[in-house]
């Protein structure tokens, strides 16, 4: 079938970018990204490694794990949310298996925070270690994570949360840059951004049930921006216009409805659809209004809150709104039509992509630079 021969001919692509000397790392984030991600769990092991440029001739040996666990202050915690971690294994699978598993699963936690004293667990970190687990095996998943904890998962392994508050705070933006009345609706339930933070901590692998789906988006992600995950977010919100539209408008029926993900979403077309939105609006773009949440939040006696307020109170805020949202319209049409489309195209060309694939290596190390003075660049090869 059309199907098949797609597939082989991405395999045969894969091996080349793999075997070419140097390895062709921009080519396996593009395979990575594109339909599909990399296929299977035997390519994984060897892709994986390379987008965060792990070199795996000379992985450490593991600790044994009664070492590990003596006066770990961690080791309590990390045993509990292991062993509620039933659903994540592959059901039908023998218990000794799992449990065996689940072993490994505490040991490479430990091993990895006793390495950097720097991070800190969190809940829900389990649920990233045992998808590596799971496709690579425990050598290879220590150093993949640890590769991971220092990088991507960095700003989660702060003491305390406000870096991971900072990272939700782009996602109302990204919406509203898309679709402003599902972010004035949300805005107006006060809904905030809580419903996403199990999505964006564990990479969705806490709340997807099916294993392929999440491998699928841990392709996704490792191939771009640590941001990406907050793109994926916002599109899912926005693929759900409709049900949000028709919720309640107030904060415990929007929150219900948007914590409930949807099994049966079109990963490849929310994929595509959050690479896209990352190139039209880099984090580099967002960071401002981000940056404005968080201090309205912190800072409720702002004028603009009290401008509004008052505003509130009169009877023309409705037309007012109205009238906002017809000119935002007319500016989105504009804009549009004046700037060409063909500009989306040159950027995208110049990182050797095409549109489908979205987000890009370029742009990747671009906003990385932005986005966070302490993100080391030493991840993107």
């Amino acid at each position: 079938t059309d199907f098949d021969s797609k597939k082989k001919r991405k395999v045969a692509e894969i091996y080349q970018a793999l075997n070419s000397d140097p390895i062709d790392v921009a080519a396996l984030r593009r395979m990575a990204i594109s339909e599909g991600g990399l296929l299977t769990d035997e390519i994984r092991c060897k892709v994986w490694p390379k987008l965060l440029s792990v070199n795996t001739e000379d992985l450490p040996p593991l600790p044994a794990g009664k070492e590990l666990r003596e006066d770990n202050k961690d080791y309590q915690q990390v045993l509990l949310d292991v062993r509620r971690s039933l659903r994540r294994f592959p059901p039908g699978m023998p218990d000794d298996q799992r449990e065996g598993l689940q072993e490994e699963l505490i040991d490479i936690i430990l091993h990895v925070l006793k390495r950097n004293p720097q991070l800190h667990y969190y809940q829900g970190y389990h649920d990233i270690v045992v998808t590596f687990l799971l496709v690579v095996g425990d050598r290879l998943a220590t150093a993949l994570v640890e590769k991971l904890s220092t990088h991507h998962l960095r700003d989660f392994m702060d003491p305390t949360m406000d870096n991971t508050k900072h990272i939700l705070n782009y996602l109302m933006p990204i919406i509203d840059q898309v679709n402003p009345e599902v972010h004035d609706f949300m805005q107006s339930a006060e809904v905030g951004t809580i419903f996403a933070l199990s999505w964006l901590i564990t990479w969705f692998g806490h709340v997807l049930s099916d294993f392929r789906h999440v491998v699928r988006l841990y392709d996704f992600f490792l191939a771009c921006h640590p941001l990406m995950p907050i793109y994926f977010a916002a599109v899912i919100v926005l693929y759900r216009e409709q049900e949000v539209l028709d919720c309640e408008c107030d904060m415990a029926s929007v929150h219900h409805l948007l914590s409930q993900i949807p099994q049966d979403l079109p990963y490849e077309t929310l994929i595509s659809r959050a690479g896209d939105l990352f190139v039209q609006f880099p984090p580099s773009e967002l960071a401002r209004e981000a940056a404005q949440q968080q201090a309205e939040r912190t800072a409720a006696s702002t004028f603009k809150d009290f401008e509004l307020a008052s505003v509130q109170q009169r009877p023309d805020t409705v037309l007012r709104q109205r009238f906002r949202e017809r000119l935002r319209g007319e500016e989105r049409t504009k804009s549009i039509l004046t700037k060409p489309r063909t500009n989306r195209f040159v950027k995208l060309a110049v990182m050797g992509l095409t549109v489908a694939l979205g987000a890009a290596a370029l742009a990747v190390v671009k906003s990385a630079l932005e986005w966070a003075p302490k993100f080391e660049l030493q991840i993107f090869p």
